[in-house]
């Protein structure tokens, strides 16, 4: 993409429902109409056409209304119950507040809630979102150009090929899929962890945020003169992941597996090819800036909800056979049967799989990648593919408890976001922590 280009205003797609109620703190204009509105107001779809009330009137519109605050520093509009972490094991459902204008459409007979936003009153909401607004300001500064790296690039390439496609590869019984990010074609991103989570002004409290903002505003991460496609999870494990292993089978060479500390660990192989390697590394705590577990700094690192995962280094689930073969089965639409095994197949730099075998007494199937390892493991997610699998109490060949440990949160690849706090609390700069993470980019400032 072009580095000279600017989108000062995005949308952002909050959610959708049959009815929505709203209150507007402040007066809102809408083009058409002349009277200024506030207060409470609920919609629905009626006859094909978005139908409000408000003040004790009915008012219908075709397709769209947007309703532009009068003073966008002050005024904001509520809705008390969003749903947020959809599918994954912090699902919540919050109260949340917005800036910025609100435009309700309608999609397949639902209403669509649109919030048009400058650019870096939604980077402030970012990082904010992502993680928690007391965290120190040079990890906020690093997050922040990653955000707005990311934004910049998803905006730009999203018009230029077609990306809401799921791929997947079936042969010779292996069933491969990765999900490209999704071409929102009603708006520039959605709220939630799908693109980068969004929840308005709801978890700006000290301020940080918006310093971290308007101290790094234009900077972005480039290579070769674009700007970069920059991911990030929560917690990388210790290595962190390369872009092809977890997506499309393409190299980016500024997503590739980094060591998250000052030196390779001692007395470990990251040949995870060996499987004896990758056992050592996922059923161990090898030293990294991401393995910490103090509750005071992780309490300045994560947002409220994420506060409840606190074994995300290392971890551990066990399954009786009669869940692993309902989840697995409800997951895939498949009836294997008894699960007889879970074979690790190929694995990625970090340890994480992007094959797994799924052996059941009537069918056997390759699965893949880590996000639909992940999926298919559990009810929600695991939080992460760099896991180790232990079968125990085997009856008649049938294991009777399958237990999953393993290494991270999230798909690894790029900034680790804990890595990056405990970086920051160790006195290093944002620009520091950036090229650690993201050693063949530049840092540039393009507006």
């Amino acid at each position: 993409m072009s580095l000279t280009v600017k989108h000062p205003i995005i949308k952002v797609g909050i959610f959708s429902q049959e009815k929505i109620e709203f209150s507007l703190y402040g007066d809102y204009t809408v083009q058409g109409f002349k009277q200024l509105f506030n207060g409470k107001i609920s919609t629905e779809i009626k006859n094909n056409k978005i139908v409000l009330s408000y003040d004790k009137k009915t008012i219908e519109v075709d397709e769209k209304i947007k309703f532009n605050p009068s003073n966008e520093i002050i005024e904001y509009f509520l809705f008390k119950e969003i749903k947020v972490g959809e599918k994954f094991h912090w699902e919540n459902k919050e109260k949340e507040r917005f800036r910025g204008s609100l435009q309700l459409k309608k999609w397949k007979n639902k209403i669509l809630v649109i919030n048009l936003i400058k650019i870096e009153d939604y980077l402030s909401s970012v990082i904010s979102s992502e993680m928690s607004d007391k965290l120190s300001l040079q990890a906020l500064k690093a997050h922040a150009v990653v955000s707005r790296s990311w934004l910049l690039n998803h905006i730009n390439t999203k018009a230029k090929k077609l990306k809401n496609k799921n791929i997947v590869k079936e042969k010779n019984a292996e069933h491969i899929t990765w999900t490209k990010q999704e071409e929102h074609k009603n708006y520039d991103v959605c709220a939630s962890d799908h693109c980068q989570r969004y929840h308005g002004i709801t978890k700006l409290s000290t301020g940080m945020a918006l310093k971290a903002v308007n101290e790094t505003s234009g900077l972005v991460l480039t290579y070769k003169n674009n700007v970069c496609d920059t991911r990030y999870s929560k917690c990388c494990g210790g290595i962190t992941e390369s872009f092809e292993n977890v997506w499309e089978p393409e190299k980016i060479d500024y997503l590739t597996s980094v060591i998250d500390y000052k030196y390779e660990p001692e007395n470990y192989s990251l040949n995870f090819s060996d499987e004896n390697c990758s056992k050592k590394w996922i059923l161990n705590s090898p030293p990294a800036f991401c393995n910490t577990t103090d509750a005071n700094t992780l309490s300045n690192i994560l947002v409220d909800y994420d506060q409840s995962t606190n074994d995300f280094y290392r971890w551990e689930v066990k399954y009786n056979q009669k869940t692993i073969s309902k989840i697995i089965n409800e997951k895939t639409n498949i009836d294997f049967g008894d699960i007889i095994d879970l074979i690790p197949g190929e694995r990625g730099d970090s340890g994480r799989l992007i094959t797994l075998k799924i052996i059941g007494s009537k069918k056997t199937i390759i699965i893949g990648k880590e996000l639909e390892i992940r999926r298919i493991l559990s009810e929600t997610h695991l939080y992460s593919s760099a896991i180790i699998i232990e079968k125990q109490n085997i009856k008649e060949g049938i294991p009777q408890t399958f237990v999953i440990k393993g290494a991270g949160w999230g798909h690894g690849v790029g900034l680790c976001q804990i890595g990056a706090a405990v970086m920051s609390a160790n006195g290093y700069k944002f620009d520091e922590i950036l090229s650690h993470y993201f050693s063949k980019a530049t840092l540039k400032k393009i507006y």
